[in-house]
């Protein structure tokens, strides 16, 4: 009988481990899978860590080139039947350009050449005899998308550039900060207040062009003017203005006033001021501003452009590979002053080579961190088959 009990009892802890073991591999075969299916947090958030930060690189350049590709696209060139060239850029579904009011003074239609080379008719609109703004519409225009404005007014150190056509290049890109706000001058007849002060190069043509935040690629001013013999420019900002060119837009002024023929009456000649007392010759502002760009392509690393900005005799002495490696580290150049050497400007008339002297501030990057040091160069600037070029340079470094 005691047997019998044993036998009982041990086959029913038998049956016990057997169902214990039936239970386990159910609850394993379903529900672990389950768990398994959940990422780890810890290596996923680590993961995800380090993806952004890569992104954050790449989507930062990606977001600038995307701003200046996206602004080009609505800024364009205007030409007047006298030959004057400037810029303007798009600023309604209407088709109308905003651009300053001395590049369409005297004249009422205009060619507007697009950013994909389209030759276009323009009529003003819109001008101010007090303030250096116009507006001209482009019918052929009308219903593509405009360049966003920004209704927050920049600060001091904020990043942005300025799109034009300097002497002709169209589309062409400078950068630069906002320096000063505020400014308030006179170039008569207009009167400049709470003008933006810039760093970005503005030269001969680039009036009218856009002023865009770097970062977002709206709107904040209207390229218009420079301090002779300097990288100094000034424009002025778009909602100091937007009444004048939303009246215009929705009202077309049905008489437009002669701004140039005024100007003559008050003893300004037949060249508007700007050709007297900014632009004072085309020909040093054109040297200034090669050397300003040719910084301008060292920053963005476009060593290529930059490289063919020199002359023969410079790049017979200098590989493209050693002046490549020369730039290779540079982080930016920020030129702090840029003039034309006073004894050199009688060469502008006599053909002779011109003398740009510029300072610059070099951020560069030695040993794992960025120097900064400072360096006063002197370019010898002159033609090469009908092109002007960088055909010297002296460097001296700066205490």
């Amino acid at each position: 009988m005691r047997r019998n009990w044993q036998i009982i009892i041990s086959t029913i802890f038998t049956l016990a481990i057997i169902g214990l073991g039936v239970y386990g591999f159910h609850y394993i075969s379903t529900s672990i899978p389950t768990q398994l299916s959940t990422p780890s947090t810890i290596l996923v958030s680590g993961e995800f860590e380090d993806v952004n930060q890569d992104q954050g690189v790449s989507q930062q350049s990606k977001e600038l080139s995307d701003v200046i590709r996206e602004s080009q696209q609505r800024v364009v060139k205007i030409e007047t039947p006298d030959g004057t060239i400037g810029s303007g850029f798009l600023y309604n579904d209407k088709g109308d350009i905003v651009t300053n009011a001395h590049v369409v003074a005297g004249t009422k239609d205009v060619i507007i050449i697009s950013a994909d080379m389209r030759q276009l008719d323009g009529t003003v609109i819109g001008i101010s005899e007090t303030t250096d703004v116009a507006l001209v519409r482009v019918e052929d225009l009308a219903g593509e998308d405009p360049l966003k404005i920004s209704f927050e007014s920049p600060a001091i150190g904020d990043d942005v550039l300025a799109l034009g056509s300097p002497f002709g290049f169209e589309n062409t890109v400078t950068t630069g900060i906002i320096s000063g706000v505020n400014r308030n001058f006179e170039i008569p007849p207009y009167n400049f207040e709470d003008v933006f002060q810039i760093t970005a190069p503005i030269a001969q043509g680039n009036s009218g062009g856009p002023l865009v935040n770097s970062k977002t690629g709206e709107v904040v001013g209207i390229n218009s003017a420079v301090i002779e013999q300097t990288s100094i420019g000034f424009s002025i900002p778009i909602l100091n203005v937007i009444g004048l060119l939303e009246g215009w837009a929705s009202t077309p002024m049905g008489a437009i006033p002669n701004v140039a023929d005024d100007q003559n009456a008050q003893g300004h000649g037949q060249s508007y001021p700007y050709d007297n007392h900014v632009y004072s010759n085309s020909e040093m502002d054109l040297a200034i501003f090669l050397v300003s760009y040719f910084y301008e392509n060292i920053n963005f690393h476009d060593f290529i452009t930059a490289y063919s900005f020199l002359g023969n005799s410079w790049q017979t002495n200098t590989t493209y590979e050693n002046f490549r490696n020369g730039f290779i580290n540079i982080e930016w150049i920020t030129v702090d002053d840029i003039w034309v050497e006073e004894e050199n400007l009688e060469a502008v008339d006599t053909g002779e080579n011109l003398t740009v002297i510029t300072k610059i501030t070099v951020q560069e990057r030695k040993d794992g961190r960025s120097t900064f040091e400072k360096y006063e160069l002197t370019y010898t600037v002159g033609y090469e088959n009908d092109q002007l070029k960088l055909l010297s340079v002296e460097e001296e470094k700066l205490d």
